[in-house]
């Protein structure tokens, strides 16, 4: 058997879901690099691993080629190989539509589309290439990929987009042993959803306060979808609040 050790990269590592996740793998004996805008918060994330030569902290601006491909390079440089890859990183722009500016529409689609598209296609040229070849690519989507929120068309648009671009990677990376697959989280306990226990919009305007669950629950479930074999893939997986109003939503 290999002895090689197994790799991930988690995007938006440096905080809420993307840091439960990448501690998570770390904990299963993973070599993790941590990708992030912010210097000081994926040293944090890497101080609270400590996991030594383990973790590889790149900041990482998502929406640029040149900074996605650095990432990827790193990675193949320092450890061969790329087993898996957790493209977390996103952001919103809570607006009502008529109000939603052009600048807002374009950096909301530039990170949650455009640099998932960036760092998925960093991951898979090194998957493709590499031997044995294959390895596992997981989007983070959103429930709003399935349903939307008042006032979120902006990242609604795009989480429907990575709905998407997972489909097709999960075609695409079939001659190479790529799986892809695509968790949907519902109000995970991070700093994005810590308005819900106070009211949270809801479709007839009224603000209506949600629960939320564990993020160590969320970053159980990624670990579970990329402990399979390459042979088997989660294509969709949802994970909310079991009492937060999704279903039934609008």
């Amino acid at each position: 058997m290999s002895s090689a050790p197994r790799t991930a990269v988690v995007t938006g590592a440096g905080s809420g879901i993307g840091r439960a996740v990448a501690l998570a793998l770390l904990a299963e004996g993973y070599h993790v690099a941590l990708a992030g805008r912010r210097a000081d918060a994926l040293a944090e994330t890497a101080a609270l691993a400590a996991a030594g030569d383990r973790t590889l902290a790149v900041p990482t601006d998502v929406s640029q080629p040149d900074a996605v491909d650095a990432l990827f390079g790193r990675v193949g440089a320092a450890w061969g190989r790329l087993d898996l890859l957790f493209n977390n990183a996103g952001m919103g722009a809570g607006a009502a539509f008529e109000d939603l500016s052009l600048a807002q529409w374009k950096a909301v689609v530039d990170v949650n589309l455009t640099g998932m598209f960036l760092c998925a296609q960093g991951a898979f040229r090194l998957m493709k290439a590499q031997r044995p070849q294959g390895g596992r690519i997981i989007n983070n989507g959103s429930i709003s990929s399935m349903s939307p929120r008042p006032d979120s068309a902006a990242y609604v648009a795009t989480k429907h987009g990575v709905s998407g671009l997972t489909k097709s990677l999960a075609l695409d990376g079939r001659a190479y042993d790529i799986a892809c697959g695509q968790i949907d989280i519902g109000n995970a306990v991070t700093p994005l959803t810590e308005r819900m226990p106070a009211g949270a919009k809801q479709a007839d305007g009224r603000m209506i306060p949600e629960p939320r669950m564990a993020v160590a629950d969320v970053a159980r479930a990624v670990v579970f979808m990329a402990s399979l074999p390459l042979e088997s893939n989660v294509l969709t997986m949802t994970i909310m609040a079991t009492k937060m109003p999704f279903v039934g939503r609008g």
